[in-house]
């Protein structure tokens, strides 16, 4: 299959330092809590943030940065969005979001998840995993990078 990178925003924030954010879905609540604060804390950084956004805590993050004025970097692993949603329109015309495709799926799949994943890991200066047990899709990512200087903790 090939996969045609499609980008949509400011592609400069490429070239900022970044920090990737991946959650497993499943997280406990005292986790949600600390990645609010940190997410709150990236915030009034101004630090760019790339993740998938695709998890309900990812989400929520997503949600607390779009309120900042900080970049972020958007990767989807599907085709590009043909209508941008209503909640990222402002922080694409304020020129402070990037929205990626790898994949020309019309929907996102575990193979074009675990693909944005490592793209997303690829392409930033440090790593951010939360919640990640054996049973997570996450797993076998965080341990092909454990020994790597990226991984950040909260």
């Amino acid at each position: 299959m090939i996969v045609t990178t499609e980008y949509l925003g400011n592609q400069e924030l490429l070239k900022l330092q970044k920090t990737a954010f991946l959650a497993s879905s499943n997280i406990a609540t005292e986790t949600v809590l600390q990645v609010y604060d940190w997410a709150t804390e990236m915030r009034s950084r101004g630090d760019c943030i790339i993740s998938g956004f695709n998890s309900k805590l990812e989400q929520d993050v997503l949600h607390f940065l779009l309120k900042g004025k900080q970049p972020v970097i958007l990767v989807l692993a599907r085709r590009m969005y043909k209508v941008i949603p209503k909640e990222l329109q402002e922080a694409l015309t304020q020129n402070r979001l990037l929205i990626v495709s790898v994949s020309n799926a019309v929907r996102q799949s575990k193979n074009t998840a675990m693909m944005r994943n490592r793209w997303i890991c690829e392409m930033a200066n440090r790593i951010l995993f939360i919640g990640v047990t054996e049973q997570s899709s996450l797993y076998a990512l965080k341990n092909a990078l454990n020994n790597k200087q990226k991984m950040i903790t909260l």
